[in-house]
C-alpha cells in the first residue's frame, strides 16, 4: 500500500514541476516571438529553449497560438498566478477610488506600464490572423476580452454620476474600447516614435473629454 503522504508529496512535486516547466515554456516563448514574429517561431525552438521537450510544450499548450495568448495574459497580469484581471488589486483599488478622473488616471498608469510589451504581442496575433486560423481565434478573443473589461470599466464610471448624461453606457464603453485599441498605440508609439508617459497623457486628456462632465 502506498503511503498516503508520499503520494501527495509526489504530487505537489509533479504539480511544481509543471509550473516550473510552464513558467519556462512561457519566458522562453516571449523571448522567441518577439525576436523571430509569430510565424518565425517554432515549437521545437520553444522547447530547447526552456530545456524541456516539445512533448512537454503541447501537453501545456495545445498549439502556438494558445502559447501566444498565455504569454499575452501573462504579461497584462505580471505574473503567472491563477488570478484574473478582474480579482488584481489594482482593479480592486479603481472600483474603490470614488472619483472618474482618477480612476481613468490610475487604469491608465497601468496601461502605460504595461503596454510596451503587450500591444506588440497582440499585434502579433492580429498580423498572423489571416494565415491562422488558430491565430485568428485567439486574435478574435483578445478584442472581446477587452470590449468586456471597457464594458465593466464604463459601468463602474458611470456608477460615480460623472459621466456625461447623454452619453450611454455602450457608448461610453466603445469610446474607451477605441482609445485602447493596440492599432492607436502601434501608429502613435511605434510609428510616430511617442513615448508610454506621452500616450498616457494624450489618453487621459482625451477620454476624460469624451466621456466625463
Amino acid at each position: 500500500m502506498v503511503d498516503p503522504v508520499k503520494r501527495r508529496y509526489d504530487t505537489s512535486r509533479r504539480q511544481e514541476q509543471a509550473r516550473e516547466n510552464r513558467r519556462r515554456i512561457l519566458a522562453a516563448a516571449s523571448g522567441l516571438f518577439r525576436e523571430k514574429g509569430y510565424a518565425g517561431t517554432a515549437m521545437p525552438e520553444v522547447a530547447r529553449t526552456a530545456g524541456v521537450s516539445v512533448q512537454t510544450v503541447y501537453k501545456a499548450f495545445a498549439n502556438k497560438a494558445t502559447l501566444l495568448k498565455a504569454v499575452f495574459d501573462v504579461t497584462v497580469a505580471g505574473d503567472d498566478e491563477d488570478v484574473p484581471i478582474a480579482g488584481r488589486d489594482f482593479i480592486a483599488a479603481i472600483q474603490a477610488e470614488p472619483d472618474a478622473t482618477r480612476k481613468i488616471e490610475m487604469y491608465l498608469d497601468h496601461f502605460a506600464a504595461v503596454a510596451p510589451m503587450v500591444i506588440p504581442v497582440q499585434l502579433l496575433a492580429r498580423d498572423a490572423a489571416a494565415a491562422d486560423p488558430a491565430a485568428a481565434e485567439v486574435w478574435a478573443q483578445m478584442r472581446q476580452e477587452m470590449l468586456m473589461a471597457m464594458t465593466y470599466f464604463s459601468a463602474d464610471l458611470v456608477a460615480t454620476g460623472q459621466v456625461k448624461p447623454d452619453l450611454a453606457a455602450d457608448d461610453a464603453r466603445d469610446i474607451l474600447w477605441t482609445y485602447h485599441a493596440p492599432e492607436q498605440y502601434e501608429l502613435l508609439c511605434l510609428r510616430r516614435g511617442w513615448t508610454p508617459e506621452r500616450y498616457r497623457g494624450f489618453l487621459r486628456d482625451a477620454i476624460v473629454a469624451a466621456v466625463l462632465v
